[in-house]
């Protein structure tokens, strides 16, 4: 199936932050950060963080650093978490835009599978790196060059990877 629309990206967000206020897309400061930021803009589509704290935020909106992970709320709270991330993306995505999860299994979770059964959503939903261990992310995410840029480009139109 092509996409009808440009890829919407989520990416969720890390542990290491930069010390002060920034823009959400610029405050996360891990490596595999980066490499999914950079992949999300040569994309070209619209691109979101997942941020534990504010939910679904635009890479532009600033945001202070924060210490709250998915990891140590309770499931209620990640739930709840869930529930917001849902509200946000059907405010801010389009049913018809496929979206890309690049996250972890705890993001995911409570959105994937909601986002799949939603009535009236067109667009496909897919986590390209779900079964794919931390080297093989930075791999997949960094390796940006000519064939295997077009390929991955291909894989977000293409294939319902989840």
């Amino acid at each position: 199936m092509v996409a009808s629309a440009p890829v919407a990206i989520l990416i969720s967000c890390v542990a290491a932050k930069g010390p002060s206020s920034a823009p959400a897309g610029e405050l996360y400061r891990s490596a595999w950060f980066r490499k999914a930021r950079e992949f999300a803009r040569r994309a070209g589509g619209s691109w979101f963080v997942l941020s534990a704290l504010h939910g679904l935020v635009h890479p532009d909106t600033v945001i202070a650093p924060y210490d709250r992970t998915l990891g140590r709320m309770s499931a209620a709270e990640r739930a709840a978490w869930s529930r917001r991330v849902l509200a946000q993306i059907a405010e801010q995505i389009p049913n018809d835009e496929p979206i890309a999860l690049l996250a972890g299994a705890m993001y995911r979770a409570g959105i994937e599978a909601e986002l799949r059964a939603q009535p009236g959503r067109r667009g496909e939903v897919f986590a390209p790196l779900a079964r794919l261990g931390i080297g093989e992310q930075l791999h997949w995410l960094g390796d940006a060059s000519g064939k295997a840029w077009g390929a991955k480009l291909r894989q977000l139109e293409l294939f319902d990877l989840g």
